[in-house]
């Protein structure tokens, strides 16, 4: 992989992990029709990593004030937490338990284009919720039911952000809040993820040189901030639910081309 490949692998994946249109459904599909091969273990707990970061860096105060919280036994703070950790279980579970299923979707992207389908049907419905919540929170059955939907996320196709946000904001969530709540969940989730490739990280060499994989991690940390604030700008300005145009393309193209194909 040269420098380059992985400045754009970078931007892409720091674009599409928070941008309500699967980074994974993407990935699938760039392989089917393209041909290429993914860029390793390595190279992807890196870029995930740094995701990671841009998140925490993005809602750096909201993380230090529940962090403060905590430790002066703030009920507010904890009950937050405690919500991020019910929301947490359902793709802990998922995750863990359903490895092998999982893994045999990436290798059938006609159903991870129908599922980008069903994204862009998730995220327009949106369009009708911005006005419906002034929750700060989703509250303990609304978390448990964006967990349900971060663990559908596991299918490639399926947006986390998009089914997340969605979900938050049908249990009367404020659009910011719900935004705000679907990113810092996303920190375990990809934390754990990363967990969870570590032996095999640690089997094999990353076959990707040092400076490269440096580069990748520094343009996913970047375009990870530039997409988490367009996120956040759009559903405050009522423009989210135009993501689904994109899904709907995406999905539709890749549709379209095996049928031309056959």
């Amino acid at each position: 992989m040269t420098l380059l490949e992985a400045i754009i692998l970078g931007i892409v994946q720091g674009l599409t992990e928070f941008f309500p249109v699967s980074s994974s459904g993407h990935l699938v599909l760039a392989e089917a029709v393209l041909d290429v091969n993914p860029p390793g273990v390595s190279f992807e707990v890196l870029v995930h990593l740094a995701t990671v970061l841009s998140v925490l860096a993005v809602y750096r105060r909201r993380v230090a004030e529940l962090a403060v919280g905590v430790l002066r036994i703030d009920r507010s703070s904890i009950r937050y937490i405690g919500l991020l950790l019910l929301a947490s279980v359902p793709a802990a579970l998922a995750g863990t338990t359903l490895t092998e299923e999982v893994s045999s979707l990436f290798d059938m992207p006609i159903l991870v284009a129908v599922a980008l389908l069903v994204t862009g049907a998730v995220v327009y419905a949106t369009r009708w919720l911005v006005d419906r919540g002034d929750r700060r929170d989703p509250g303990w059955r609304g978390s448990f039911a964006v967990g349900v939907a971060q663990a559908l996320a596991i299918i490639p196709g399926i947006s986390r952000s998009g089914f997340t946000v969605a979900t938050a904001m049908m249990a009367k969530t404020r659009r910011e809040a719900a935004a705000e709540f679907s990113f810092l969940l996303s920190v375990p989730a990809i934390l754990g993820a990363s967990v969870l490739q570590a032996p095999e990280l640690l089997s094999g060499g990353s076959g990707i040189g040092g400076v490269s994989l440096a580069a990748a991690a520094v343009a996913a940390f970047g375009a990870g901030l530039l997409a988490i604030v367009l996120f956040v700008r759009l559903l405050r300005t009522r423009l989210f639910h135009r993501f689904a145009y994109y899904c709907w393309a995406v999905g539709g193209a890749y549709i379209l081309y095996v049928l031309i194909a056959r």
